[in-house]
């Protein structure tokens, strides 16, 4: 199965320079914990969860009036939309991310898949249970990679 058979298409999007309060509004408004963070263009260039938000935003005494680009988790991690959807589960897994948002061959966000992407699809035995089952054990291990692992993913996708 392809990406694109399990994402959410376009889904919503913020711009760096909004501010926290914006996203957390699309969060509530849109039943999401992350958005993609594209430029005028739609190009990916980050991702901010509902976790940024608490962690690095509010209890560090971050005001509503913050821009995204200060908590926003730069340069994630990616699929393209016509990878299989276990290099998405790859990509989950191996840096511990519950959300992996899908690119075109542009860079512009064009989906998202989330591990409640896969639960439902193993639901309708579009991928095993088994799968899920690993890919949520990977993603709750203790050991997180370094954060300088993240960086340049996108970079080294397009």
């Amino acid at each position: 199965m392809k990406a694109v058979e399990l994402m959410t298409p376009n889904p919503c999007c913020c711009l760096a320079t909004d501010s926290i309060e914006d996203v957390a509004r699309i969060m509530r408004d849109n039943d999401c914990g992350s958005v993609p963070v594209v430029d005028d263009s739609g190009h990916l260039l980050g991702i901010v969860t509902d976790r940024d938000l608490a962690v690095r935003g509010f209890a560090e005494s971050k005001k509503g009036t913050t821009r995204v680009r200060e908590l926003m988790t730069p340069s994630p991690c990616c699929c393209e939309a016509n990878d299989d959807v276990r290099d998405v589960e790859r990509m989950m897994t191996d840096y511990q991310v519950r959300r992996v948002p899908i690119v075109d061959s542009a860079g512009c966000c064009v989906g998202i898949i989330a591990q409640a992407d896969l639960a439902l699809a193993a639901e309708h035995a579009r991928v095993s249970e088994r799968e899920v089952a690993i890919v949520v054990e990977k993603i709750s291990e203790r050991e997180r990679m370094p954060a300088s692992h993240h960086a340049g993913q996108l970079e080294q996708r397009l």
